[in-house]
């Protein structure tokens, strides 16, 4: 296995990136700095460069005045996201299916059965998160779309918090892993077109639980 280097403002992006997705840090909370690179050991480049990236990712938002805060996730946003999603990932799926190898299904295979366990553990946090873009990267990976992988990966981290959310609190961790697993036996079957309407709809159906649960927390709060 290859060994990769990070640089420290990748670092300091994943360290940030995982506290806004585990809720250790609030939607429109102040991200400080100055407190940020003493907390993470680092100058405050690093960490200024890290808010940049996680502003382009939808995470963090730069006000006049004000300065970086963790961006609010809001019903509005989900249709457009999820559409978009449901769109480009089934594109990379099209492609993807034909291309696969055994390596690519042992690859998901694995996250599956670790979602599984981590689901049935209780452990929900772990199950919502790197498992499950690790399950779903796997079987875009043949693809050879770099240019629409790109695109992914950006809706991806535009939607992480909205994937946990949907999992943790609007029910998506109980269906989760029977749907992957439909969806690698379709891909392992080579049933190309069944597939990629099952990830939409895997998709979709995401989408529309977790905009009814945001619009009734929404209200709940005015």
């Amino acid at each position: 296995m290859a060994i990769i280097h990070k640089t420290r403002t990748q670092l300091v992006t994943e360290a940030i990136r995982d506290k806004i997705l585990n809720g250790e840090i609030k939607a429109g909370e102040p991200l400080r700095q100055a407190a940020l690179a003493e907390e993470l050991k680092v100058s405050r480049i690093p960490v200024r460069e890290a808010l940049l990236q996680l502003e382009a990712e939808g995470l963090v938002n730069f006000e006049a005045h004000k300065g970086a805060t963790v961006s609010e996730i809001s019903a509005a946003q989900v249709d457009e996201i999820f559409e978009l999603r449901a769109l480009m990932e089934s594109e990379l799926l099209k492609y993807s299916i034909p291309n696969l190898t055994e390596n690519h299904f042992a690859v998901a295979e694995e996250a599956l059965h670790r979602l599984e366990q981590a689901s049935g553990e209780g452990n929900e946090l772990a199950a919502s998160g790197e498992l499950n873009t690790i399950f779903h990267n796997a079987l875009y990976a043949a693809a050879d779309r770099p240019q629409t992988a790109e695109i992914v990966s950006i809706l991806n981290k535009n939607s992480s918090r909205y994937v946990q959310v949907h999992l943790l609190l609007a029910g998506g961790i109980a269906t989760a892993p029977d749907e992957h697993g439909k969806l690698l036996e379709l891909c392992r079957n080579r049933e190309i077109e069944p597939a990629c309407e099952y990830l939409k709809k895997h998709i979709l159906s995401a989408k529309v639980d977790l905009k009814s649960l945001l619009l009734k927390l929404e209200t709940e709060s005015d």
